[in-house]
């Protein structure tokens, strides 16, 4: 694991990104670490994303009457 959050900033060519990349060095906590990684619009749309699923639980029975 490389860190426990990602922060993602869209930049419209390389140097903004720079100039986003400098204003972080400017302001880097006293603690913890900051990297930064460059890729590009392609390199983004290339990106796979796995999110695991939890077993849902059933719906338990309601005691409720509904009336239509």
């Amino acid at each position: 694991m490389f860190q426990f959050s990602i922060y993602l900033r869209f930049c419209a060519s390389r140097e903004n990104a720079n100039v986003h990349s400098k204003r972080v060095k400017r302001n880097l906590p006293k603690k913890g670490h900051v990297g930064i990684l460059t890729i590009t619009d392609k390199q983004f749309g290339m990106m796979e994303i796995f999110i695991a699923q939890k077993e849902a639980a059933g719906d338990a029975p309601s005691n409720q009457l509904t009336l239509f």
